[in-house]
């Protein structure tokens, strides 16, 4: 996480606060690393030439910058406002967001163990990061699953508050992925016989599968689950059990995944 390190790399996406514009460039605080200054050359502000510098930043503003270069002995640090586009703004912007969140939780789970941030990142926020990538992403594990902590190997009188805090304060993270299933049965009865199948293949599912009619014989089955791979594995098996059970019925079925 950024607050550890003095300074940032080369080549990262940071966060910053435009303080002051001026006709050959911009100055910025870091926001993920103590307000720290750093510089936009105006050849850095936008592609092209530049007349009016202020149509493309302004003061108080919140940009996304790449680093282009650090002096840390001179405490120098220039960036580069064109070089990131809307797509790493975004995503920047929203994991500096995820990331801010996190420390407001920590602090909350510190309040509730009696212990101050430092303490707790010294006891196991470090080691979560470490884990999960981001101390965001272990509170969204958590609101998740309930066992993500064990699952982990993490032990200790902090994992029941830690789990409690996310579950209170944190959407679990969803995803939704979806195909084509195609179901068809000779026998007089073959509708009924078909809306068995898709029940047969949903049960136990319901929460997170949903079927919705296309056009016969074709369905759209949707899922929903925590991340892609466990979404896949789901709408195999779930696709796997109707097919089965209409064959076992006379009938046949086929299955596709939705064009990207």
């Amino acid at each position: 996480m950024s607050r550890f390190a003095d300074f940032p790399e080369e080549g990262e996406l940071v966060v910053c606060t435009v303080q002051n514009v001026k006709n050959f460039g911009a100055f910025v605080t870091l926001d993920e690393y103590g307000n720290k200054e750093g510089f936009v050359h105006v050849r850095d502000v936008a592609t092209g030439w530049v007349k009016y510098i202020r149509d493309y930043i302004r003061e108080g503003q919140k940009v996304v910058c790449k680093v282009l270069g650090v002096d840390a002995s001179k405490g120098h640090i220039d960036l580069s406002l064109k070089s990131v586009n809307e797509h790493q703004r975004r995503e920047k912007i929203q994991q500096w967001k995820n990331e801010t969140k996190a420390e407001k939780l920590l602090e909350i789970v510190a309040e509730r163990l009696g212990k101050t941030i430092e303490v707790c990142y010294d006891e196991f926020g470090m080691s979560l990061i470490d884990s999960f990538g981001t101390l965001y992403a272990a509170f969204e594990q958590c609101a998740a699953n309930e066992n993500a902590l064990e699952e982990n190997e993490f032990k200790g009188s902090w994992t029941k508050i830690f789990v409690e805090v996310a579950r209170e304060n944190v959407t679990p993270p969803f995803v939704q992925i979806s195909g084509i299933l195609e179901l068809k049965c000779p026998a007089p009865d073959g509708v009924d016989k078909i809306r068995q199948a898709i029940l047969t293949g949903m049960e136990g599912t319901e929460d997170r599968i949903k079927v919705q009619y296309v056009g016969a014989p074709r369905y759209r089955v949707v899922v929903s689950a925590p991340d892609y791979k466990t979404a896949e594995e789901e709408l195999r098996e779930v696709t796997s059990n109707m097919i089965v059970s209409i064959k076992e019925c006379g009938g046949e079925g086929d299955f596709h995944r939705d064009s990207k």
